[in-house]
């Protein structure tokens, strides 16, 4: 990583690696990843995001729903294990806390926001996993409603002891308290560097914005991937990088360049227009392959 211009270094082909596996490996040692998500209408959120992280390589993947809805998730996956939280109101009531955390203390990385809703149960889950003891140290990745959580609020993000990635789009980003002034990247760094978590401010040139001021432009990605679900892809991507890979920041630079490079892939077959998140999600394993390759 050595191309830099004004303080920002630009991804490019051929600059991430994954590391090949130890022949003798087992599914614990490549991680325990919770995800927490879905509600009434938003049920391939969470299942989109359990997929891109089993197709990321992670061991284990769960996945917390509200019982409403836990029906549809374990239909909709065989890998990944989807269980029913208490819910209210379609979504997650404020007595899934409890549960929810017990199943965090057992997990290596935690994922919350896709499909979550904006209900007290969400908001009460993702303040849980910021503060708590039992994911105090843990990686944990924010998306969607999850950071709608952080609106007012953002003293949060020093209370937690691991890292913190936030994953927003322009929108999120200003919703949850984030400056937009036409500089993306100095926007992503200096929001990064005040509240002291990582910051992928998604869109064309998706910014990775670290605590201590490095900032990343990713240049891959596509028009094709501006649909429903791709950041939940993300999220489940970024997780499963946070499971395998032991330094923070190459695990979500890592985790950014495959999902651009799978929604690139997805696009040179399918087209911008027709691609879908779920195409994005079976180049991933292409994706992966493509940095492998270049792993002694």
């Amino acid at each position: 990583m050595k191309s830099v211009t004004n303080d920002r270094i630009y991804l490019r082909d051929g600059m991430l690696t994954l590391p090949r596996r130890d022949p003798n490996a087992h599914k614990g040692d490549f991680g325990r990843l919770l995800i927490l998500g879905g509600s009434v209408g938003y049920t391939g959120a969470p299942c989109l995001c359990a997929r891109a992280a089993l197709r990321s390589g992670a061991g284990l993947v769960y996945l917390g729903v509200p019982a409403t809805i836990y029906e549809i998730a374990a239909a909709k996956l065989d890998e990944a294990m989807p269980f029913p939280l208490p819910d209210a109101d379609g979504g997650f009531s404020e007595t899934a806390v409890w549960a929810a955390l017990e199943r965090a203390a057992r997990c290596d990385v935690c994922a919350i926001g896709p499909g979550l809703g904006r209900g007290a149960g969400g908001a009460a889950l993702t303040e849980a996993l910021l503060t708590v003891p039992e994911t105090a140290g843990k990686p944990l990745v924010l998306d969607a409603d999850a950071l709608s959580a952080l609106s007012g609020r953002l003293e949060l993000l020093r209370a937690h002891e691991g890292p913190v990635v936030l994953t927003p789009h322009e929108g999120e980003f200003v919703r949850m308290g984030g400056t937009l002034t036409g500089d993306r990247v100095a926007d992503a760094r200096r929001f990064a560097e005040e509240h002291g978590c990582i910051l992928i401010l998604k869109g064309r040139g998706s910014v990775a914005a670290f605590p201590d001021g490095r900032a990343f432009v990713c240049t891959r990605g596509n028009p094709g991937m501006a649909k429903g679900g791709s950041g939940d892809a993300l999220t489940g991507v970024l997780g499963a990088m946070l499971c395998q890979l032991k330094e923070t920041s190459r695990a979500v630079l890592t985790g950014l360049w495959l999902h651009s490079l799978a929604g690139d892939l997805a696009c040179e077959r399918y087209g911008e227009y027709a691609m879908l998140v779920s195409d994005l999600i079976e180049q991933l394993p292409a994706a992966t392959k493509t940095i492998l390759e270049g792993t002694d």
